[in-house]
């Protein structure tokens, strides 16, 4: 289990959350752009894997895709569902982050003769991360637990080993507490790092 967990659970956690964050980060500016189309665009994709279950989107990814001729291997396949359900998530903390910093601030960098590129990279974006950092923190944690769902698209991660090894020895209740605490454990280290890097963050302010 705890090989699994190294090998599968952590590194699929770890590649869905990177693309799903760079997902996030693209919405989120996409939605707070002058540009009409691609608000709506960005808008309806939110609406979409917010309103839907997780499990399901595996299931289309997965098993629903191969209908319309697109095969995924289980990795790959994973990876897309989780990514991209991050991704809807996220975007609405990184674009609150966003907005939640002073309009007077891009007012003064504009007097100043700052582009809006520079605005965003120099002024919003070093407050927006330091805000969005306890949602995306908590965003993160979640995708941890959630992996645990890519069980049911054969993908043999830490939950579906502990399957296999309760089917064997008929002691699911033993196999899936220490599953739980293993997660547990993950999670509680993790929630540790996200108070020593919100503390480190936000030093100055």
């Amino acid at each position: 289990m705890l090989v699994a967990l190294a090998k599968i659970t952590i590194p699929l956690t770890l590649i869905s959350f990177a693309c799903g964050l760079t997902i996030a980060i693209v919405t989120a500016i996409a939605r707070l752009s002058g540009v009409k189309i691609l608000r709506l665009i960005f808008g309806a994709y939110v609406w979409i894997f917010r309103g839907t279950p997780l499990l399901v989107q595996l299931f289309i990814v997965f098993y629903g895709l191969p209908a319309v001729g697109v095969t995924l291997e289980t990795w790959t396949a994973a990876v897309i569902a989780f990514s991209l359900n991050v991704g809807a998530y996220a975007s609405e903390s990184v674009r609150a982050s966003i907005l939640s910093v002073p309009r007077g601030q891009w007012e003064a960098a504009m007097s100043l003769g700052m582009t809006q590129a520079q605005i965003l990279r120099r002024i919003i974006a070093p407050q927006a991360v330091r805000i969005s950092l306890p949602p995306l923190s908590n965003t993160f944690i979640g995708l941890v637990k959630d992996t645990s769902l890519a069980a049911s698209i054969t993908m043999v991660d830490m939950f579906m080993v502990a399957q296999r090894i309760a089917a064997r020895t008929f002691e699911p209740l033993l196999l899936y507490v220490l599953a739980a605490l293993i997660y547990l454990a993950v999670c509680t280290a993790l929630t540790w790092l996200q108070a020593k890097l919100e503390k480190s963050v936000s030093r100055y302010v």
